[in-house]
């Protein structure tokens, strides 16, 4: 990975793409220090700091800048919940999932679509937190409001905006490399935690080797995951089209272990956030049945983790069956000559594309649910040392767009040896 940022280094195109993409993490790094009128940050890092998963994980995606009450508070979550909501109707309404066909133009209309949406979840989202973090406002009128919530929502579209800005101009996914660099900007307060666990809760000090050990051992089983896929062969027959023949290669259609992604986890942790969030509105109830039920849904309890891993196993599920559809790829390669050997055409072929599909996508359900409930066992068995080493979720979005950063400087890298060859 260094020899390949090293490489590309000196490339003047290159390099003047990733000065700007430092630029704009830094823009978004100074913006993360910037104050919202109205609010007690003293306040609001205690609502974080009170096992909350809901708000841990917006602190988490924005670097701090939720604990420390700053314009992007709420991060780039909303772009996150319209883009998945647009995709899930691209495939539940017909008009989208033809205008999504129709090239560059349809996916502007699309992006347009996605835009829009995100200003109003991001309307919504402030208005519900700002009644979710009364105790943090300092004057509780209609102008704080106004103030508080416009805030918000004008900070997380600048933040859309500047990671499309990146997408454009500079290097990689500009959304993922917001939320990455939100999660790397975490680590020094992770590594705080870490020390402050040894000195004041008297914790062995080799919990600190330990939890090291363990982190780089969860970075290689995901690289190793992540990159993972089983490879179908497919043979094209040969055909000719008037003087010239086509076809008679061999390739194959990759299929990745993890092909859902982070996607699933994000899904299962908003459900499971839910009733804490009614909570953090309504206030803890008084019923003891209603307050044995939310303490069952916490966390730290056992209840929440086995929920929460069959959630993700679920939702792995449910989200790769909307990424891929064997029967369209089965017909693609029949119309094209193509077939996997020993297996018919049609029909045959998409049974054994969805056979071997549902095994890997157990593989990397299974993958998933155990990154991302690990660390939870690890709180609940190890309370001195929880909330020091980098969640799941976290681990899995700071591999995986690494790994795309670099795959992308890479094939820019490989495009412009070939245009110096063909000049």
């Amino acid at each position: 990975m260094f020899k390949t940022l090293k490489n590309a280094w000196s490339i003047p195109d290159l390099r003047k793409k990733m000065l700007y993409t430092l630029l704009m993490i830094f823009v978004f790094r100074l913006g993360s220090f910037i104050p919202v009128p109205g609010l007690n940050s003293a306040a609001l890092a205690e609502l974080v700091s009170e096992n909350n998963s809901l708000f841990g994980l917006m602190d988490a995606f924005s670097g701090g800048a939720f604990s420390n009450a700053t314009i992007f508070a709420m991060g780039i979550t909303p772009y996150i919940n319209s883009s998945i909501i647009l995709q899930l109707l691209t495939v539940a309404i017909p008009a989208l999932e033809r205008l999504s066909k129709e090239g560059e133009e349809g996916r502007k209309i699309i992006a347009k679509w996605t835009r829009i949406t995100t200003v109003i979840l991001a309307f919504v989202q402030a208005t519900g937190l700002y009644f979710g973090i009364k105790g943090a406002v300092l004057n509780q009128n209609f102008a704080s409001y106004i103030t508080i919530v416009a805030t918000f929502t004008a900070g997380t579209a600048f933040l859309m905006w500047l990671g499309e800005q990146i997408t454009e101009k500079g290097v990689g996914n500009g959304i993922s490399i917001i939320i990455f660099a939100g999660i790397v900007a975490s680590i020094p307060t992770m590594a705080k935690n870490l020390i402050g666990s040894v000195t004041q809760f008297g914790a062995p000090w080799w919990t600190i080797a330990l939890v090291l050990v363990f982190n780089l051992a969860m970075i290689l089983f995901v690289v190793f995951i992540t990159d993972a896929e089983r490879r179908i062969p497919v043979q094209y027959a040969k055909r000719v089209v008037g003087r010239k023949m086509y076809g008679g290669q061999s390739t194959h259609i990759p299929l990745k272990v993890a092909m859902a992604g982070v996607i699933p986890i994000i899904f299962a942790m908003s459900i499971l956030s839910f009733p804490t969030t009614i909570m953090q509105f309504t206030g803890e109830p008084t019923s003891a049945f209603w307050l044995g039920f939310w303490r069952l849904l916490t966390p730290s309890s056992w209840v929440y983790i086995v929920l929460y891993l069959l959630l993700i196993v679920f939702f792995t599920y449910f989200y790769t069956a909307i990424q891929f559809n064997p029967i369209e790829v089965a017909n693609n390669m029949k119309k094209n000559g193509g077939f996997v050997p020993g297996i018919r055409p049609g029909a045959p072929t998409s049974s054994y594309i969805s056979r071997i599909l549902s095994r890997i996508t157990l593989a990397g359900a299974f993958f998933l649910g155990i990154v991302a409930v690990i660390p939870l066992v690890i709180a609940k068995i190890y309370p001195s040392i929880q909330s020091v080493s980098i969640t799941g979720t976290s681990l899995l979005i700071m591999v995986g767009v690494a790994l795309e950063t670099v795959k992308q400087i890479e094939s820019q890298m490989m495009m412009r040896h070939y245009k110096g060859f063909l000049d």
